[in-house]
């Protein structure tokens, strides 16, 4: 079964950059894609970024207002989401998801399996 465990979160400063990582155990060859979420308190999960591992195919939310790029390594099974120019309101906790079937990606529904999160947070 799919596990997915996600890191890069901590503390940063307004204007740096990060990459999240996220390590997709256990990924097959059925398994068609890989998203990022974020999640505010008392807020539904809000799609941002996904990758079809086959195709490298990337999808981005509409709601995203860029400054962020998806990319993974099928040899490593890693998913990246590189957040350039950090602000405040990049502080939502972060999941990374695996959807098994070819389908919708942009639905949190949709996904198969969760990882646990992480969070960029900002320290003045």
């Amino acid at each position: 079964q799919v596990q997915l465990v996600e890191s890069g979160g901590g503390s940063v400063q307004a204007g740096d950059s990060v990459t999240l990582s996220c390590v997709v155990s256990g990924r097959t060859s059925s398994t068609y894609a890989t998203g990022w979420f974020r999640q505010a308190p008392g807020r539904e999960r809000e799609f941002v970024a996904a990758v079809s591992w086959s195709s490298g195919r990337t999808y981005y939310g509409n709601s995203i207002k860029g400054r962020r790029i998806i990319s993974k390594d099928n040899a490593k099974n890693m998913v990246y989401l590189q957040i350039n120019s950090l602000k405040t309101e990049d502080q939502p906790v972060d999941y990374c998801a695996a959807r098994q079937s070819f389908g919708v990606v942009n639905q949190a529904r949709y996904y198969d399996f969760w990882g646990p999160g992480t969070q960029v947070t900002f320290s003045s």
